[in-house]
């Protein structure tokens, strides 16, 4: 059961006409339900489910503990028995085949694992400073846990903002769940028009590196960027969306961050749920920026290492943390320079074009890392940037090459229309635009010819069908 499976769609059916059916006070536990009947589902084992109720168990223990004892020693010790399980399943086979040359283990990965983690660890990080007091209630904490929307990828709730909203009845409002509606046919978009389509030409080039340079690293990388904020933003979309329809609203996680001017402000619209945790539980702990400059560049440095170490293992992760924190210490270092050099450019004076240059630059620093994050070690991704800028074939854009990548002209078109939707739409919530406030306005009937116009879009030039796997989004997998 995945979340653009029509199973997911019947069981959310289901709870829905259950939620509204029933009494107020007792609507959280139709999602109590649902939520494990769902991670039940898309588990398959005892194990997983086992694992996670375990770790749900020990902090909902330590959050009850802590609330009386404020003690650090608790603190510590809950958290490392947490982190034990996720760092198993997830750091175990480099250690053992990298570093101890010992045969690999085949592990159960409990779905979302990565999320819940750091979910459960800011509410006791949370109890502990007196922000939150702990939940008494076994069965509450664990709806806050594994609320089915979130569970998978996101984003990370608080449970000072999350917690409330679950366990308080929601009444039925048409412009909330009409919300949730466009927000889900939004998902889908983004998905099934860019993320599915932009992966086969990804994955072609990534996965036969050797045979490819110069600019069709190039393609695999801008395409990349994109098939990720494309798959991620889709799954929260749908994630927030589902969430609307029983009157829930779950943190924002993106806003536009390919708009951004700068790789710190990239990291402001980024991810925006796993930053803030950062921030407030590595970042702010460590000094942040009250130590002077050196102690605030080598606490960034840190937590982007923690970044890097929780996307994965292997050098290649750290790597790419690491190119972030030096993104941003060079930024710092070189801001006089930066003013200098516009103004002798003459960039001061076209304010316009200032910003759009800031914005490719800023994009060509993330798309870099991003191959390295993506390439399948350190030393694929640093070959494959090295002939980015070292081979000069910009003769694959003028003649067929770029169509022995997977996709034929006509599914070139759709994906290139595709991403141009993106970037205007993008472009104008940046200035302010409500799309879902302009379709409300519509009447009924022609808010309904462009829900059906968008389903049939989607159905007829998505990626899906017979023989397409209907994959787990990217994330997911984190």
């Amino acid at each position: 059961m995945t979340y653009i499976s029509m199973t997911f769609y019947i069981f959310v059916l289901a709870a829905l006409l259950l939620y509204y059916i029933l009494p107020l006070k007792s609507r959280w536990l139709v999602l109590l339900i649902g939520s494990i009947f769902f991670y039940w589902q898309i588990t398959g084992t005892g194990i997983a489910m086992a694992v996670i109720l375990a770790t749900i168990m020990v902090s909902y223990g330590a959050g009850l503990l802590l609330q009386k004892t404020r003690s650090r020693g608790v603190l510590a010790g809950s958290i490392l028995l947490i982190i034990l399980p996720w760092f198993c399943i997830k750091n175990g086979n480099y250690i053992l085949e990298i570093l101890l040359h010992r045969s690999a283990v085949d592990w159960i990965v409990p779905a979302g694992i990565s999320f819940y983690t750091l979910q459960v660890i800011s509410y006791l990080a949370d109890v502990y400073m007196g922000r939150i007091t702990a939940q008494e209630n076994p069965l509450k904490f664990i709806l806050y846990v594994m609320f089915f929307p979130q569970i998978v990828q996101g984003p990370i709730p608080r449970y000072g903002r999350l917690a409330d909203q679950l366990y308080t009845g929601h009444r039925f409002e048409e412009r909330m769940v009409v919300g949730g509606f466009y927000r889900i046919m939004w998902g889908f978009f983004l998905k099934l028009m860019i993320a599915d389509r932009a992966a086969v030409v990804v994955n072609e080039i990534f996965d036969y590196h050797y045979q490819y340079v110069g600019c069709y690293v190039l393609v695999a990388g801008v395409l990349y960027s994109i098939e990720l904020y494309a798959d991620f933003a889709a799954c929260i979309s749908i994630s927030k969306g589902v969430a609307n329809l029983f009157g829930i609203r779950l943190a924002d996680n993106f806003n536009h961050p390919y708009l951004a001017v700068s790789v710190k402000d990239f990291w402001h619209r980024w991810h925006m749920s796993l930053s803030q945790w950062l921030k407030d539980y590595i970042y702010i702990p460590l000094g942040g920026s009250r130590k002077g400059r050196v102690r605030t560049y080598i606490n960034l440095t840190l937590t982007f290492l923690v970044s890097g170490i929780w996307h994965g293992a292997g050098l290649r992760f750290v790597v790419w943390g690491l190119m972030h924190a030096v993104y941003q210490i060079v930024g710092q270092l070189t801001k006089d320079i930066q003013r200098k050099a516009a103004k002798l450019l003459g960039l001061e004076e076209a304010p316009g074009v200032t910003l759009w240059v800031r914005r490719a630059w800023t994009f060509l620093c993330v798309m870099t890392a991003w191959i390295i994050f993506r390439a399948e070690n350190l030393r694929a991704g640093l070959q494959m940037i090295w002939s980015m800028f070292r081979v000069q074939n910009l003769w694959i854009f003028t003649n067929d090459a770029l169509l022995s990548l997977g996709l034929g002209w006509k599914e070139w078109i759709v994906l290139v229309i595709s991403i141009l939707i993106l970037f205007v739409v993008s472009v104008r919530q940046e200035q302010g635009t409500s799309f879902s406030d302009m379709v409300f306005r519509q009447p009924v009937y022609v808010r309904w010819a462009l829900y059906l116009t968008v389903i049939f879009g989607i159905m007829t030039y998505g990626v899906y069908g017979m023989g397409y796997d209907s994959q787990a989004f990217i994330y997911g997998g984190f």
